[in-house]
């Protein structure tokens, strides 16, 4: 017989509907399930996942499609599914509090609750029986002893609360060199000189690491660090990792030479990494970085960008309930489809009849060998080899476009893409390809008038023609950083005006009084057991981290010193947590780098604005902000409009003369 329908029907986050035939009796997060939580004197159980999350999947074939697992869960509690991309101010508590428990977390993550929502007991994925075990003998101690589970909630609430406390310090008058070499040494100690990436196994991309360490290698001349990105660059867009003939990244590689992936694909990856590689292009040239980033920009537009040109959240790991089985490839198959240029590119991609990886038979897509040796072995000339490799991942998508897709996760969340509208400007501007513009302004036109509150401030989510969810930090720090990103390229005022708009709401509705950091949530949200900032940069950099940058870079376009003095408090506060482990503190680095070098103000007025600004996109500036145009009201262009091109220069509050070609102004920043 076919599971009715539980309450989770009429959700719109798809996570939330895998679940709505669970026979356990989920509800979603909200006033309904807990007043009846409150009333009913039941404990609440809150399970956290997201759609892409393969254990997740299992864990749900297991306990919650299970008629004898749903039986104890709905007699003993009120169940509450929650997807933690929609709401991570809920998953940010309970993920702390099952740190505190176990030493670690992760998702799918299992918290139990007492009627008020504090926690008493939980971990991650529970196989079956444990996890009955587990629910009987909580439900006993709540119904045997309850003096006792409450002196657990309290426990763990207070040590949730004052986890994470960063309070004021003095601001430093200057910031060193030394003091940024005392960060890189101990990270060094940690590269991979062989694989790239970090000597550790699994391999997540972590973009802003490398976005900093790039940055540093240059403006240090540190050519160690600075072979150690390229190199990293290099293998991870050459591994299993990335998707070969698809373009775009999966969520990490569970070994250490990037080969098998975790096979979903976020958006927040690579968005991050289309900006990154398009960095590392600008500063080096090597067209494989250039190849990378369009291959994964025609992923995103492919398959990732609704009709609206909006940007879907993810894609599932799974497909067909097999993880992975979409991407791989069995050598038959494989030689049938290019005849007979099947060894060539079958040497190319490390094709072979027993498979690459534990699964038999079967073979995920990664380079091995040079393209120099290739040439060599096959004795052909380079040319050939390009040409005959780009007709393979076209038969190759061909086919694989036939098979049955992963999950698709189409909600559209304002923080992920406004990574995704800044890392189309990002490339915009190094590749000089409009078409890429374009999307990110549709983009962020549409979430200026469909995801922008009545009091200004912004709603997170987006489907089926619905914004339901109160903004959180993450939406708005990325958000202007966007807004920056695309002024910086077309020069409309609009975009900054936007941005500045944004930056006055989260100083008036998510500041607090203790702490120079911005709490995470808005005091207009609903109100939680705790009210937590986000400090640490993990695979996506903090809130706090964002913000303070964008707070940096609104201050001298605006001239406003309050808006510099906030930013100086924030990276005050957290500096001397950068040096313990850098790789937490990656965005927070780039700040105290920019500090040391100082920002140049790049300012080009005159009606040829946007060739000189071409030009200067060949130049890598890590350390910059430009802004222009013909007619402006910001500060730092008053008194400088003409008709006739000029660059100006400014560092530190001191201006440069104006010149006329970018060689001139190049000058001035050596």
């Amino acid at each position: 017989m076919e599971n009715q329908p539980n309450s989770l029907i009429n959700a719109s986050s798809p996570y939330l509907l895998q679940h709505a035939y669970n026979p356990v009796h989920w509800y979603e997060w909200g006033a309904e399930a807990l007043q009846k939580a409150k009333a009913e004197n039941k404990l609440i159980l809150v399970s956290i996942g997201y759609s892409a999350c393969h254990w997740c999947h299992v864990m749900e074939r297991e306990c919650f499609e299970n008629h004898e697992v749903a039986e104890v869960m709905n007699q003993h509690f009120i169940c509450i599914k929650v997807d933690r991309e929609e709401r991570p101010d809920i998953d940010q508590i309970y993920m702390y509090a099952i740190q505190l428990m176990t030493g670690s977390g992760g998702w799918p993550l299992n918290c139990i609750c007492l009627p008020d929502q504090r926690p008493i007991y939980g971990g991650t994925y529970f196989r079956k029986n444990d996890w009955i075990n587990i629910l009987e003998n909580v439900a006993d101690l709540w119904k045997n002893e309850p003096e006792k589970a409450i002196q657990y909630a309290e426990r763990l609430t207070s040590g949730i609360n004052d986890s994470e406390k960063i309070v004021a310090i003095n601001v430093q008058e200057e910031y060193t060199k030394e003091q940024l070499i005392e960060i890189i040494e101990p990270w060094k100690r940690h590269f991979d000189i062989t694989y790239g990436g970090y000597n550790r196994a699994p391999k997540f991309p972590l973009p802003n690491n490398w976005v900093f360490l790039l940055r540093y290698g240059f403006l240090q001349d540190d050519e160690s660090v600075f072979t150690a990105v390229c190199h990293t660059l290099e293998e991870m867009s050459r591994g299993g990792i990335y998707d070969q003939i698809g373009g775009g990244f999966a969520r990490y590689s569970v070994d250490d030479k990037w080969h098998v992936p975790h096979f979903e694909k976020m958006l927040y990856d690579n968005a991050q990494l289309i900006s990154l590689y398009a960095e590392a292009y600008q500063c080096t040239k090597f067209d494989s970085f250039k190849q990378t980033v369009a291959e994964t920009i025609d992923w995103v537009f492919r398959e990732m960008t609704s009709n609206d040109g909006m940007f879907y959240s993810a894609l599932d790991a799974d497909s067909e309930g097999i993880e992975g089985k979409f991407y791989v490839w069995d050598k038959t198959e494989f030689d049938e489809i290019l005849g007979e240029d099947a060894s060539l590119i079958g040497d190319y991609y490390n094709i072979t009849e027993a498979g690459n990886w534990e699964e038999e038979h079967t073979n995920i897509l990664r380079k091995t060998i040079t393209d120099d040796d290739l040439i060599a072995k096959h004795q052909i000339e380079a040319g050939t080899l390009y040409d005959k490799v780009i007709l393979a991942k076209e038969k190759l998508l061909a086919l694989r476009n036939k098979r049955i897709k992963p999950g698709l996760d189409d909600k559209c969340l304002t923080a992920w893409n406004a990574m995704m509208i800044k890392a189309l400007a990002d490339a915009a501007t190094v590749l000089n390809h409009n078409l890429y513009y374009e999307k990110a302004s549709i983009s962020a036109n549409f979430i200026l008038n469909n995801l922008k509150a009545d009091d200004g401030g912004l709603y997170r989510n987006y489907k089926n023609g619905k914004a339901t969810i109160i903004g959180f930090l993450d939406d708005y720090a990325f958000l202007i950083e966007a807004l920056i990103a695309l002024y910086e390229y077309d020069f409309d005022e609009r975009w900054i005006n936007e941005a500045k708009a944004f930056s006055d709401y989260v100083l008036e509705n998510f500041t607090d009084a203790e702490s120079p950091m911005f709490f995470y949530t808005s005091v207009k949200s609903e109100r939680l057991i705790a009210r937590k900032h986000e400090v640490m940069d993990n695979v996506i950099p903090a809130a706090n981290s964002v913000m303070a940058q964008n707070l940096k870079k609104i201050g001298l376009l605006y001239d406003l010193e309050h808006y510099a003095e906030k930013s100086a408090e924030m990276l005050a506060a957290v500096h001397p947590k950068i040096k313990t482990y850098g790789s937490a503190y990656s965005n927070w680095a780039i700040q105290l780098l920019n500090e040391v070098y100082g920002i140049n103000e790049i300012a080009i007025t005159g009606l040829e604005n946007d060739v000189v600004k071409l030009e200067l996109s060949n130049h890598y500036i890590p350390n910059k902000i430009t802004l222009g145009g013909t007619e402006s009201t910001l500060p730092l262009l008053k008194g400088k409009q003409s008709n006739e091109t000029k660059i100006y220069i400014c560092r530190n509050k001191v201006c440069q003369l104006p010149v006329k070609t970018v060689e001139e102004a190049l000058g001035y920043l050596e």
